[in-house]
């Protein structure tokens, strides 16, 4: 059995840039341990918008320019791509369909024993894509290590875990 780490949005924009929070700065070592200590596979996502993110749905919602593709906020955080060679997944919304088809591809080539998910937001991406691979898999076990984790806000990140735990996904290191 394979394991899978998903390592969501550790992108510049989401640490120290457009949408950045000391409590995104302050999970990036954690992130990088946690890549170097993991014994399986690893994949990044990455989000991504076009130059007209503002006409967007979301950009209406969420009227701050972040992760145009090919910018410097739309970059993995450097250090942590390079740990290991991994997968990258860009997606243009908050869950990545792709992923969780990807994901589901290889479980029927290798029954996959668990998947981990960590990075940012946890109140947005983060629970976005765990919902969807558990949707994708269901008798796969998912699971989010808080401590690898920031949200929006500590509240938001709280409420967030607490939503995982509602669906069967398992929370470590709260």
């Amino acid at each position: 059995m394979r394991n899978y780490l998903i390592v969501v949005d550790m992108q510049n924009d989401f640490i120290d840039g457009a949408l950045g929070t000391a409590e995104a700065v302050a999970i990036v070592d954690r992130v990088a341990e946690k890549i170097r200590g993991f014994d399986g596979e690893v994949i990044f996502t990455r989000d991504t918008h076009p130059e007209t993110y503002l006409d967007t749905q979301e950009g209406k919602n969420l009227p701050v320019v972040h992760c145009i593709s090919g910018s410097t906020g739309w970059q993995i955080r450097e250090g942590l791509g390079e740990i290991r060679p991994c997968l990258v997944i860009d997606k243009p919304t908050f869950g990545s369909a792709e992923l969780g088809a990807f994901l589901a591809q290889r479980n029927e080539e290798e029954p996959i024993g668990e998947i981990t998910l960590i990075g940012l937001c946890t109140d947005i991406c983060v629970i976005s894509n765990a919902l969807l691979i558990k949707a994708f898999l269901p008798e796969v076990p998912v699971r989010v290590d808080a401590a690898c984790c920031a949200g929006v806000t500590p509240e938001s990140h709280r409420n967030a875990l607490e939503a995982m735990k509602m669906c069967q996904i398992r929370i470590d290191n709260e």
